[in-house]
């Protein structure tokens, strides 16, 4: 799976990026946790605020830091079944 977390660099960004990779050693996902920091990046995504959440190419959150818990559903939602 890949995470994107969109943003310029702001402390919301950083923070949302650190909770990210907190939450995906928890739950021990198979994922690639990439910072996008480029504004023509970010615009493609059609992103107006960040930061934002990006999961395998869906916006899941945008201009907020979602919950720990709520990142922990999408990243289960997320995960391939058997």
């Amino acid at each position: 799976m890949k995470i994107e977390v969109l943003g310029t660099g702001c402390a919301k960004c950083t923070k949302l990026h650190a909770l990210v990779e907190k939450v995906v050693a928890q739950v021990g996902a198979d994922a690639e946790v990439v910072k996008v920091e480029s504004l023509d990046d970010i615009i493609n995504y059609g992103v107006a605020l960040t930061p934002a959440l990006v999961i395998d190419g869906t916006i899941k959150a945008a201009g907020r830091i979602p919950k720990a818990a709520q990142i922990e559903t999408w990243l289960q939602e997320a995960e391939p079944k058997e």
